[in-house]
Order: C-alpha cells, then structure tokens, then sequence
C-alpha cells in the first residue's frame, strides 16, 4: 500500500516538473531529505525516485523562462569553489573509484541546491520550500517524540534506513536544525491553532531529540539555548523559564540516558569517544602530509595504518570538520568554513535589513533562526557525519534567495548595488553586490 501511494504522489510530480519545475525542485528536496521510498516495504524501497525526479526537473528547468542565475552572493561563491575543490581532491584521492562514486552523490545534492536557488524567487516559492524542508524532517521527530514517550526514553530514536539521518546522532542534530525553522515558520502563521500545531511539532521534536540519547545534541541544544538567551531582552526571567523547562524535560528520561550523559566528562573511558579522537588524528596527519586530502574513502585500514595514532581503531571520523579535513586537506576545510562564515553573514544581514520595510520584516525573523540553527550545526556537526546533507545547503539556498529578495524591494528606490559579472558568459553576481534585476522579477507572487 504505501509504494502504491509513492508512486502514485512520485510520477505525477515528475511529469508536472517538466512543466512547473519548482515543483520538481521542491518534489526533490522532500525525497532527498525526508527518503519517504525507505519507509516502502516494496518495490519502492530501492526505487531510483530522486533519479527520476531530478531528471525531470532538470529537463523541466531548461524549457523554462521562470529562472534566474543561481551565483546571486558570496555563500554560493564558495559553495561552488567548494564542488570545484571537491572534484580536484577526488583525481588525487588514495581510492579513486570509491572517492569518485561519492563525489557522484554528493554533486548530486549540491548541485540540486544551486538549482532549487534558480527557481526560488518569490515570498511564496520561499515559504514552501522552507516548509517542504521543515516537514521533511519534523516528521521524523514528531514520530520519534511519540515513540519516546511511549517508551519512556528507554530506545533510540532512528531515521530512515540507507539515508544522511539514519544513525540516532545525525537525526537528533537534523532536528536540532529544523526547530528553529519551524519556529521562524511559526511567526508567519495568523491562526491560533495553527501556531498551536507547530508549537506542539517543536516540543515532539524536542523530545525526539533527547530520545536519540546524543550527546553532541545535548551540546547543540546547549548553544542554541545560550545564542537565544544572549539575544534575549530578559535575561533573568528567560533564565528561568529555560531552566524550568530544561527540569521537566529531563525529569523524564531514564537512567540509560543519563549514564550515556555522564560519558561526556570521562571520555578517556568510553570507547566511542576515544575511536572518533583516533580518527580526528588520522585526519590531521593526513592533511598535513597530503596538500589535497586523501579524498572521500580514507577511513580503512591501509590509512590508519599510515597516519592514525592507533592503526587497529578504524572508525569514521563522525565530525564535519575533519571529515572535511582528512578527505580534502586543509583548503577544502578553510573553503568549508568559509562557506558557513558566509552564510552567517547573509543571515546576519537579513537580520539588519529586513527592518527596512513592512513587507520585508518576516526575513528578520528568517535571519535570526538561520544563525540560530548554524550554531546547531556548528556544534552538534563537530560531534557526527552530516557534511553534506542536504539540510543546511538548502538553508544556505533560503538565506541567499531571502537577501535577494529583500534587496530587490529597495531598487526601485535606490540605485543598483553593483555591477555584473560574466564568467564563461554566465551571468554572475560576486560577493554581497547584487545588480539590478529585470522588473518582471520584482513581482511577488
């Protein structure tokens, strides 16, 4: 039944991409992200649908006048530098053909990205795609939240099987992400109830989060709570209310929880902790040694034999930041982290902006929970894999089409902010300087 109903909601998406390509474009985030053909217990399960989606939408894209050039700031600059990098690390990796296969998925999502950006321009494309992001993983932390409290927190909370966010940390960290866009969504409803809704998706998400028993989570909740906390007006009243709720919360969960807790602050001890810091020094040796990385595949035992401090402990290295490091050296780390700082900026610019005008004050709010889910990120990323999940280049992709957007409410009142560039004849907009768009783009659906 349910890869009948998959297929019944995948084909008929597909053929209408070929018309409407946002459609394909927001078809191909939700199975990207979501993996809704891992919960079939069929044919579906192994069903090459984001294949078919993304050709559609590809084919789609080029038969339509309704899009605009993807290079429109500096969080896409290196975004693209970052791919380019990437396919120059994989000619020099120690396995090229397992590097390459990698490479091959991963050029896939990024490049995905850069088109859903050519096809997001207006307020309402903006507003469902982020909710076709929130959905897609909320779901997994509604369902997980439910779970946890029929359970007591006693089982850890998985995503779905083959996927980015199958491994209980990765999801907790997924979702960590995702409550601050649900929140930011929340601010854009008007009706009671559906602010309700929402409220109760977070809290289930929240849950979810703790049922995953993650301690980079833990950590990752702990900043986000602190950056809202600094960022708040009451300070002390805030305090409180946080640490009220933080006690109720943790009343709840079971004693496993918080044994695998108290593994933070005696990490010598805990095999898990120790495999990862093995592998962070295979990395940096690695990358000191070799200019462009090992490439994708380097966790095996003829690597560790050459850098790992302890040959026999062969583990992944479970962290954003050296799994940039070991498998594309120290530059694609530093392009890596430019890429963030960029995005950063954009949300912070948003942030400053958005206040200008009336129309423009929801990206205010949109600013300010994208800084709130990159320091997630930033943190619950040290700890687990999720380099190149979707999730957060599509929030970089919103950030950039949100600041365009806002920006394009002011030229009919001021001059352009800059020139345009041509690379290769394609069109390209370079750093924060954005130039002028044809009116027919100023319209807001």
């Amino acid at each position: 039944m349910r890869d009948l109903l998959l297929l019944l909601i995948v084909v008929p998406g597909g053929l209408l991409a070929l018309r409407h390509p946002f459609v394909g474009a927001m078809m191909w985030t939700w199975i990207s992200m979501m993996n809704p053909h891992r919960l079939a217990w069929g044919f579906m399960f192994e069903a090459p649908v984001g294949l078919f989606i993304a050709a559609c939408t590809l084919i789609g894209l080029l038969a339509s006048k309704e899009k605009r050039s993807p290079f429109l700031g500096a969080p896409v600059t290196w975004l693209v530098i970052l791919l380019v990098w990437m396919c120059i690390t994989t000619v020099f990796a120690f396995d090229a053909v397992s590097s390459f296969r990698t490479l091959e998925k991963v050029l896939k999502i990024d490049l995905m990205v850069l088109v859903t950006l050519m096809l997001v321009r207006t307020k309402r494309e903006m507003m469902v795609f982020a909710w076709v992001m929130a959905i897609s993983v909320a779901f997994y932390g509604i369902k997980g939240g439910l779970f946890t409290l029929a359970t007591g927190g006693a089982f850890h909370v998985l995503g779905p099987s083959g996927s980015y966010i199958e491994e209980n940390n990765a999801l907790a960290v997924a979702l960590i992400v995702t409550v601050p866009l649900l929140r930011f969504l929340q601010t854009t409803l008007d009706r009671a109830w559906q602010k309700y809704a929402v409220t109760a998706a977070m809290v289930l998400c929240g849950i979810s989060i703790l049922g995953s028993q993650s301690r980079g989570a833990l950590l990752a909740i702990s900043a986000m709570l602190a950056l809202l906390w600094w960022r708040g007006r009451n300070k002390l009243p805030t305090a409180v209310i946080l640490v009220v709720c933080g006690v109720v919360f943790l009343s709840f969960m079971p004693d496993t929880w918080w044994e695998r807790m108290g593994t933070i602050r005696t990490y010598e001890q805990d095999q898990s902790a120790m495999g990862r810091i093995n592998a962070w020094w295979m990395a940096v040796n690695l990358a000191a040694d070799n200019f462009f990385g090992g490439g994708f595949s380097i966790y095996n035992p003829f690597v560790f034999g050459m850098y790992a401090p302890d040959p026999s402990f062969v583990v992944s290295a479970h962290s954003i930041y050296f799994h940039m490091l070991g498998e594309h050296g120290f530059p694609g780390l530093l392009i890596y982290l430019s890429l963030w700082l960029a995005t950063w900026m954009s949300a912070g610019w948003l942030r400053k902006h958005g206040r200008a005008q009336t129309e423009t004050e929801w990206c205010v709010q949109l600013g300010s929970m994208v800084q709130v889910a990159l320091v997630g990120f930033a943190v619950g990323g040290a700890f687990l894999s999720l380099t190149y999940f979707d999730l957060p280049y599509n929030l970089m992709a919103l950030t950039v089409a949100a600041r365009v957007w806002v920006q394009s409410r002011g030229w009919e009142r001021e001059p352009a902010l800059g020139p345009q560039r041509r690379i290769l004849g394609v069109p390209v907009f370079l750093g924060d300087r954005l130039g002028a768009p044809p009116a027919s783009r100023l319209q807001d659906a």
